[in-house]
């Protein structure tokens, strides 16, 4: 499969299909390494100052040093986004613990990689963008915060992806995942929101859900515009009696969800939904 886009690599901007890593990285050997998704629009990296304090905190968190200042990387990241040919596009911003041994020992890796790819993204089609997606809940639980903080943007993804084959299975676009305790984390790469009684309601972080960058504007967006706005624990019962619910992230940018379990929200796209969606666009065109 083809992927139109440029990669930062090496120090260097080269297509796509031409960026090289060792067979040796642990990012590729272990999914050791952290990573950021960020949008831009109008050439310009979308909150990016949010995602680069995220990116070093996750770094942090497993005791990775970037290589590189968050202002060395601000100019990394503009320089890839002139190169680019759309004004508009997706970054994954990716450093890993570079190249090491066959064991699992970080200790023995040279020095950290860094990788930035610049590419079109869009994770639902026109038709499902409007009619809103399918998803389910998954038997895939979410990893517990006391063995992998949810706040770590770490490179293995594997949790996720095993949701995401239940999603595919049973020919749904997306599944949402439960903690431990049976309550609504998130989605396999996005945050949920629901809608009842006109108040708009997300998982609180503490059950399992990352403090996404894209949630956290929404949250402030709705409360700008006065919807009654509540960070709640969440159950399934929640999601089916909703009257909205919608998904939000970097990639996702905002989803509305038409069904869940097969039962059908009584409202898709919803009210709610589409104002927050055109604050969302009005915030992005603000900030060009």
């Amino acid at each position: 499969m083809s992927v139109d886009g440029i990669c930062w690599i090496n120090n260097t901007i080269v297509p796509l299909e031409e960026a090289r890593i060792s067979v040796m990285d642990h990012g590729l050997l272990y999914g050791d390494g952290v990573f950021e998704g960020i949008r831009f629009y109008a050439h310009k990296a979308f909150l990016l100052d949010a995602h680069l304090n995220r990116l070093f905190a996750s770094a942090k968190a497993i005791a990775l040093s970037i290589p590189y200042s968050a202002a060395e990387l601000t100019v990394i990241v503009q320089s890839l986004i002139n190169h680019y040919k759309q004004s508009h596009g997706y970054l994954r911003l990716i450093i890993t613990r570079g190249t090491g041994s066959l064991g699992i020992n970080p200790a023995l890796c040279n020095k950290p990689e860094l990788i930035i790819i610049a590419s079109p993204l869009q994770m639902v089609n026109d038709q499902a963008q409007a009619q809103g997606i399918k998803a389910i809940i998954a038997s895939t639980r979410r990893i517990p915060g006391d063995c992998l903080n949810p706040q770590i943007k770490s490179l293995n993804y594997l949790n996720s992806i095993l949701a995401r084959i239940e999603a595919n299975q049973a020919g749904a676009e997306e599944a949402l995942m439960l903690n431990q305790q049976g309550f609504i984390a998130e989605g396999t790469a996005d945050n949920v929101f629901i809608v009842l009684n006109g108040a708009l309601y997300t998982p609180p972080v503490n059950d399992g859900a990352l403090a996404g960058i894209t949630r956290a504007l929404i949250i402030k967006l709705a409360t700008g515009a006065s919807i009654q706005t509540h960070e709640k624990t969440l159950t399934a019962y929640d999601i089916y009696t909703a009257d909205e619910c919608f998904l939000s992230g970097t990639g996702a940018e905002l989803i509305p969800v038409r069904e869940v379990d097969g039962r059908e929200l009584n409202r898709c796209p919803g009210n709610i939904y589409r104002k927050i969606s055109d604050l969302f666009q009005a915030y992005i065109h603000a900030c060009d």
